[in-house]
Order: C-alpha cells, then structure tokens, then sequence
C-alpha cells in the first residue's frame, strides 16, 4: 500500500473501495471482501444509505478498528442537526472515524463545517473535508475554517484531471480524491490505445493502468464494485510503477470532460431531500 500523508499528520491509504449505488446486503458483501483482499480505506456516506452495513462488514472481517480507514460524508438535510456526527458514529457502530466529508455545497453548509470542527476537536472525527466543492467554495470554507479540510474528493479521471484544481489544492496541502477515477465507465476512455499499450507492457488490465496514473499523479482513488474479482483487480496496483514519459502521454489525453456536473437546481433539491437513514438495514 502507498500513502498520503493529510495536512495534519494523519495517513490516508491511497486506494481504497467506494460504495457508492450499493445496496446495504451488497455494500456489506464488496467491503468484507475488500477488507479480505487487503484493501484498509473504505468511503461511504449518509446518502448511501448502507453506513450500517459498512459496520458490520467491518466487525465481520475481524479486523482492528485501528487498521482501518474509515470515510463518510454528511448529507446537505443534516448539516443543521447538531447530533448529525453522533448519529452516523452510531450507524456506523464506531467510536470514531477518520475522514468525514461535506457532501455537497448545498444548504447552509457552513453550519455542516462547523458540525465537523467541533467533532474533530472531541476526537470524534481524526480529519475533516469537502467533497464536490469548487475553488470559489473551498476558499469560502478557508477563509472561515478553524480546522483546514485535509481533502477534497471530487470527479477525476485521465479525461478531467483538474489541473487547475489540483495546483491551489496544493498550495494549501489539500490531497484530492477521485471518484469516477475510470471516467464513469465511459468505453471510450477505458480503451483508449494508450491503456492497452501499457497494460500490455505490464501485464495489467486497462483499468489498472489507469488507476495507477492516479496513485502517482497524486490522486486517491475509490472505485466501487460488487464484484469479488473486479475488487481484487482493483488493488492490484502497486508491483509496477509508470515512466515519466507513461505519465506525460496519459497527461496529455485531458479533455476536460466531465460526467457530473451540479446545477443550482441540483443543489436545491439536494438540501430538500433526506436520505431514508433509520430505515437502513
């Protein structure tokens, strides 16, 4: 395993499993399974609404709690509960976790921040973030923050790679984290020649390549799969490294396409909607 290091100290894994679209039996089944393959960094959220499930595939693996690094995010509707934090530490049947995100910037998210301050103060939470936030929003929270968001997890894959982004999350020792780090499952970009060249070179799959590129470009990554050999594939990253030159030829496939993109419409109803949690399995 590689790692970041977070702008408080802490480490992060670089690659870990997302559960994004996972039912609560399913996101149970793909995270006991990660855990088994050796994966340690798993990334979930309230929205999900598989948080429990997480819980129990970590109890299930018998794994120290200690050995594992545990991500989820606040949903905009909750970011005004003052017990919001304590809630999901309850879902997810742990005393702590070690990176809690602001989902989206939506809603009075300045009070979501504030939730997370207070929890990384108690030592409920051991570093706090953003997630799908812009510059202009980041530099909101920067400019009123008491503790600095140690990450940003927002979409970046060869085809995006945030260049700009990434520069100022630099200068201010923010470590960014993708999700759709294979581009949505867009065949263009997983096929693109210059993967199958590479995987042929190393014996590894395109997918492996590209997350590769991520690792060493700096970026963590968290596919999600529900399928066992998918996950294990997904791990397989670190007994080959890319050449200076492999890393410049995929930098230069950016076309700055993007899969996801919120509107203030989107943000709207994101505050307006709140995830079924207490119904979770």
């Amino acid at each position: 395993m590689e790692y970041a290091t977070l702008n408080n100290g802490i480490k992060m894994p670089m690659a870990g499993i997302g559960t994004f679209l996972l039912t609560p039996d399913e996101a149970e089944a793909s995270v006991l399974s990660a855990l088994q393959c050796g994966y340690r960094l798993i990334d979930t959220a309230n929205a999900y609404v598989n948080e429990k499930a997480v819980g129990r595939a970590m109890k299930r693996s018998g794994l120290k709690r200690e050995e594992i690094f545990l991500e989820t995010k606040l949903w905009p509707s909750f970011y005004e509960q003052g017990d919001a934090v304590e809630k999901t530490l309850q879902r997810l049947d742990t005393d702590y976790i070690d990176l809690l995100l602001i989902h989206q910037p939506a809603g009075n998210y300045v009070a979501g921040y504030r939730l997370m301050e207070k929890a990384y103060k108690e030592g409920k939470v051991k570093a706090i973030g953003l997630s799908n936030f812009n510059e202009k929003q980041i530099q909101e929270i920067l400019d009123i923050c008491e503790v600095k968001p140690a990450v940003l997890q927002t979409e970046v894959h060869p085809y995006s790679q945030e260049k700009k982004l990434k520069e100022f999350l630099d200068k201010e020792g923010i470590v960014i984290q993708a999700w759709y780090p294979l581009g949505h499952g867009d065949k263009a970009l997983q096929q693109e020649p210059l993967f199958t060249e590479l995987g042929k070179k190393y014996g590894k799959s395109n997918a492996q390549v590209i997350l590769r590129w991520h690792i060493q470009d700096g970026n963590i990554v968290i596919p999600g799969s529900k399928n066992p050999a998918h996950i294990k594939d997904n791990f397989d990253l670190f007994d080959f490294a890319l050449t200076d030159d492999e890393m410049a030829k995929i930098t230069a496939l950016d076309k700055q396409k993007r899969y996801y993109t919120s509107t203030p419409e989107m943000l709207k109803k994101y505050v307006e909607m709140v995830p079924p949690v207490d119904e979770q399995k």
